[in-house]
């Protein structure tokens, strides 16, 4: 209740911290969650990561799941109540892992990305390829929410609350020591670290397993994400992961359980984090000083990399030509192949000169 000897400006500083708190209670990391009805999800990761069997368990199908080709899609609805209409969530999943990455511009679209999220499956069992994937999937989804994001300023809808450009500062409470030392993902982003009971069972020492947590965590942190580690085999992680999921799909409650035990699987809500907690990257064999790094980013990439030396990934973009792989060669094939390159390309210089020809008869009449 206002006093009496309140001024206009007490109460009208008062009403802005109380619209702020109910902004904070009602947006969280998945925007304006109390009046979305429809939202969309976007699944991306490892190849074989096991995003397909996330998705069916969130969605409560019970069906093997199969390898996903290219780029799939499917729904799921849930009421909020007693004859009151069902949210629809959209499910896109990019399969593939690295390779058809330019596939992520049919699922991030203008009508799409006010209510998008982006869910990341990152394979734990798979240390090597985990950060390259992690980088150029999120550089790449990145890339074109911006682009998307950039062209509804255009048209006046950057007024919009749900717009990715004000979505992605609610990551943090404004009192967070980090808010300003972070560099949020344009819309809410989780992280799943998947086959956690593979990992779990690797021969990693003490201190390849505290560098793959804190990366992670850090990279969780920077990008405002949420973090949570999961398996296939275990029943409870997987609720607990259905409750992530379902939270950014449905607007549901996603659970207050904080877990940052390297020696357990990590569970860290966005915001609930903090660089101070993490630390800085863990060194044993080499001096930190002696990395050349651009920002705290490249610093952590650096580190990971010297304990877990990026494998390829045998992306078939790096290939400009499939019918050159030699994992496909067959000499009559490219006998033939080669014969006619060399036709097509006389023919080219054939029509070029035919077109150079009548540009000269036409400048002459």
């Amino acid at each position: 209740m206002p006093k009496t000897s309140d001024t206009l400006w007490d109460l009208a500083l008062a009403e802005e911290r109380c619209r702020e708190s109910r902004e904070g209670e009602e947006e969280g990391e998945g925007g304006d969650l109390t009046e979305l009805g429809e939202r969309a999800l976007f699944f991306m990761g490892n190849k074989a990561g096991g995003k397909t069997t996330i998705i069916l368990r969130c969605l409560d199908r019970d069906e093997p799941p199969k390898p996903t080709l290219a780029l799939e899609y499917t729904f799921g609805r849930r009421a909020r109540g007693h004859n009151t209409p069902k949210d629809i969530a959209h499910f896109w999943e990019l399969g593939g892992g690295t390779s058809l990455s330019d596939l992520i511009q049919i699922p991030i679209t203008a009508d799409t990305v006010r209510s998008l999220s982006v869910v990341l499956v990152l394979d734990l069992s798979k240390a090597s390829v985990l950060w390259l994937t992690m980088e150029q999937l999120l550089q790449s989804a990145r890339n074109h929410v911006d682009k998307v994001s950039a062209e509804l300023l255009k048209t006046g809808d950057a007024k919009d609350n749900r717009h990715p450009s004000k979505r992605g500062l609610r990551t943090l409470a404004k009192d967070h020591p980090d808010r300003e030392l972070i560099n949020p993902f344009p819309v809410p982003l989780l992280i799943i670290g998947s086959k956690f009971d593979i990992f779990q069972a690797k021969d990693f020492d003490s201190e390849k397993r505290k560098t793959i947590c804190k990366s992670l965590r850090f990279v969780a942190h920077y990008y405002g994400a949420s973090l949570i580690f999961t398996s296939s085999k275990s029943e409870s992680l997987m609720s607990r992961t259905r409750s992530f999921v379902n939270h950014l799909a449905f607007g549901t409650e996603r659970g207050k359980v904080v877990s940052t035990d390297h020696n357990k699987p990590l569970i860290i809500p966005a915001g609930m984090d903090s660089l101070s907690q993490i630390g800085s990257p863990p060194t044993t064999d080499f001096d930190i000083g002696t990395l050349h790094a651009k920002n705290p980013l490249d610093l952590w990439k650096k580190v990971y990399e010297r304990l877990f030396p990026p494998e390829s990934t045998n992306n078939p973009k790096d290939i400009k030509d499939p019918a050159k792989d030699p994992q496909y060669a067959e000499p009559e094939v490219d006998s033939m192949r080669a014969q006619k390159d060399q036709e097509l390309e006389q023919y080219k210089k054939n029509a070029s000169q035919s077109w150079r020809g009548l540009e000269l008869d036409s400048r002459r009449s």
